[in-house]
């Protein structure tokens, strides 16, 4: 089993790795404000399915494969950077439709699928956990240990999107959100974009010429 040092050792990299602001909580934040906090869970809970995913990759040394390829990586960026032009596009869509679209949203229930497709195309889970695992995972670990690492690493990554869904759903946040819609959700689809033309533009600079 993991000591206690080695734990919070990989548990505080990966918390500080990914508390920062990105297209996760960015996410979550759209998807509970503008639909509620049910919803803004689902997304949450598919984004940890998918750290999870990563997490298991990552301690398997399948991480660290796909980072040190750089077509395998090239690739990732290219379907993340696709992926959030596709939210852009979604957001955009949602700034110019009225509230009958966005009830059938509702009623798709796709929250979770979403959110997983978000943190499986997301290069920055995979660094965040070859970062962490490393710091408290050696190549002695016990697959208790990879267990164990993977299932807090994975809880801290749902724990941190937390806040953003229930401060989002609340109901004053939510009646400001269809009060101002056209110009959140437009925001909202200005961010996706340039997160993803950014992602698919490192991958470009990456690519052999």
């Amino acid at each position: 089993m993991m000591d206690p040092a080695s734990l919070s050792a990989v548990a505080g990299a990966f918390f500080l790795v990914a508390v920062a602001p990105g297209p996760a909580t960015l996410g979550c934040a759209a998807v509970s404000m503008g639909h509620g906090r049910r919803a803004g869970f689902a997304f949450g809970a598919g984004l940890g399915i998918g750290l999870a995913f990563w997490g298991v990759l990552a301690a398997l040394g399948l991480g660290a494969i796909l980072a040190a390829h750089a077509q395998a990586l090239i690739v990732l960026k290219l379907l993340g950077g696709a992926y959030l032009l596709w939210l852009a596009w979604q957001s955009g869509r949602s700034a110019l439709s009225g509230p009958g679209a966005e009830a059938a949203n509702i009623r798709s229930g796709r929250w979770l699928r979403r959110g997983l497709f978000l943190n499986l195309s997301n290069p920055k889970a995979v660094f965040a956990w070859l970062a962490s695992l490393s710091l408290g995972l050696g190549p002695e670990a016990s697959m208790g240990a990879v267990i164990l690492a993977t299932a807090v690493c994975a809880a801290i990554g749902f724990a941190i999107y937390v806040p953003w869904i229930v401060g989002f759903s609340h109901p004053p946040v939510m009646r400001l959100y269809r009060r101002f819609r056209f110009w959140v959700d437009g925001v909202v689809a200005a961010l996706f974009a340039a997160a993803g033309l950014a992602l698919i533009r490192s991958a470009l600079m990456r690519a052999p010429s």
